[in-house]
């Protein structure tokens, strides 16, 4: 994972106020892995990781306000057995079909291959987090 020095990181918060210094460390830790219909069978179904799934889509208000929640879980599960990632029901519609998305953010948790738990709906983050816990 690509980490920024300490000396940069002094930079940045003293080149922008507090707020925008954050979000841009936070942009580079991200590790929300983005699938796609070519890369799921390799990234998830044949992982050995659990995995959070998050199938969103731009135009979704509810997704939208998802995807912080998901890079906070990605940075506070980090020493984890974890992968959080997200597919793009738009650009996706195969493995969305496939695993039978029709509301969206829809949240599912693979392990072996399979999925083993979900949720629909613009969740809290401690019950996304108590859905990883529950099978961590």
């Amino acid at each position: 994972m690509f980490e920024l020095s300490t000396d940069l990181q002094c930079f940045l918060k003293k080149l922008y106020n507090r707020r925008t210094s954050n979000l841009i460390l936070n942009f580079v830790r991200m590790t929300v892995k983005h699938f796609t219909d070519e890369s799921f069978e390799k990234e998830v179904i044949k992982s050995d990781k659990l995995i959070l799934v998050d199938f969103w889509a731009v135009w979704c208000g509810p997704c939208q306000m998802m995807g912080s929640v998901l890079d906070e879980l990605s940075s506070e599960n980090e020493d984890k057995n974890i992968v959080i990632g997200k597919v793009n029901v738009d650009d996706c519609p195969m493995t969305a079909g496939k695993y039978r998305v029709m509301s969206i953010p829809t949240f599912l948790v693979f392990k072996g291959g399979e999925v083993i738990d979900q949720t629909v709906g613009g969740v809290t983050k401690e019950k996304l987090q108590e859905l990883i816990d529950a099978h961590v």
